[in-house]
C-alpha cells in the first residue's frame, strides 16, 4: 500500500509538471501565432507598395525609352539641318564671291566709262547722242550694281536665319539631353528603393515550421541564463531605424528573454 501511495504521489507530481509545462507551450504558441499574424499584416500591407513601385519603375523605364527615341530623331534632324547649312553656306559663299567679282568688274566699267565721258566733255569732239549713251550704261550698271548689293544683302539674311535655326535645335537638343539624364537618376532611385523593399520583406518573411510546430533551424538561447524556445521572444528595436516604406519606418529586431529579461 505504501509502495502503492508513492507511485500515485510520483504519477501525480509529473501529470502537474506535465500540465505546467503543457500551459507554458501553449502560452508561447499563442504568442509566437499572434506575432506570425502581425507579421503577415506587414507583408499584406508592404506588397501594394512594392507592386506601386514596381508599376512606377516600369513606366519610368519607358519614358525614358521615348525619350532617348526622341533624341535620336532629333539628332538625325539636326545632322540633316547641319548638312543642309552647310552646303547653303558654300552656296551662298560661292555665290558671294562671284557676285562680289562681278561687282568689281562693274566698278572698273564704270571708272571706265566715267573717264570716258570725262575725256570727251573735256575735248567736246564727241556728240551728245555718244555722251547719252555712256551714261545710260552707266545709269545700268548703277542699277545692276544695286540689285547686286540687295541680293547680297539677302543671301546674308538668310545665313542668318539658318544660324539662328540651328542654335534653336542645339539648345532643344540640351533640354532632352537634360530631361533624359533627370528620369535616368530617377529610375536609379526607384530601382535601388525597390531592391531595398524585397531586402526587408526577406527579412521580415515568418521563419518556416516543422512537423512538430517549432523552428527547423537551431533555437536562439539567452547568453545570460541560457533559455531557448518560447522562453525568448522577438520585438522591434524603436531606438535602429532600417528604413522607410512610405512614411512607416522599419526598425531592426532584437532578442527578450522571458525568465531574465535580458535583451540582445
Amino acid at each position: 500500500m505504501n509502495d502503492l501511495e508513492k507511485q500515485l504521489t510520483d504519477t501525480r507530481n509529473e501529470l502537474t509538471r506535465t500540465q505546467n509545462t503543457l500551459k507554458t507551450t501553449g502560452e508561447s504558441l499563442e504568442t509566437t501565432t499572434k506575432e506570425l499574424e502581425g507579421i503577415k499584416a506587414e507583408l499584406g500591407d508592404t506588397k501594394p507598395k512594392l507592386e506601386q513601385a514596381t508599376q512606377s519603375n516600369a513606366a519610368l523605364s519607358t519614358e525614358v525609352e521615348g525619350l532617348k527615341s526622341n533624341l535620336d530623331s532629333t539628332n538625325a534632324k539636326v545632322s540633316e539641318l547641319e548638312s543642309t547649312l552647310e552646303s547653303r553656306k558654300e552656296e551662298l559663299g560661292a555665290t558671294i564671291s562671284d557676285l562680289s567679282t562681278e561687282l568689281e568688274a562693274s566698278k572698273s566699267k564704270i571708272q571706265g566709262f566715267e573717264s570716258k565721258v570725262a575725256d570727251l566733255e573735256s575735248t567736246t569732239s564727241n556728240s551728245k547722242e555718244q555722251t547719252d549713251k555712256l551714261t545710260a550704261e552707266i545709269q545700268e550698271l548703277n542699277n545692276k550694281l544695286s540689285a547686286t548689293q540687295d541680293e547680297n544683302t539677302n543671301l546674308n539674311s538668310q545665313l542668318m536665319e539658318l544660324n539662328n535655326t540651328l542654335l534653336q535645335k542645339d539648345t532643344k537638343i540640351q533640354e532632352i539631353t537634360e530631361t533624359l539624364d533627370n528620369k535616368e537618376k530617377l529610375v536609379d532611385a526607384q530601382t535601388a528603393r525597390l531592391e531595398e523593399v524585397e531586402t526587408e520583406l526577406g527579412e521580415l518573411k515568418p521563419p518556416e515550421l516543422g512537423s512538430g510546430g517549432f523552428a527547423a533551424e537551431e533555437r536562439t538561447t539567452c547568453p545570460m541564463c541560457g533559455a531557448v524556445g518560447g522562453n525568448i521572444k522577438q520585438i522591434e528595436d524603436k531606438s535602429k531605424v532600417l528604413s522607410y516604406v512610405g512614411h512607416i519606418p522599419m526598425y531592426a529586431k532584437k532578442h527578450v528573454c522571458k525568465k531574465c529579461g535580458y535583451e540582445f
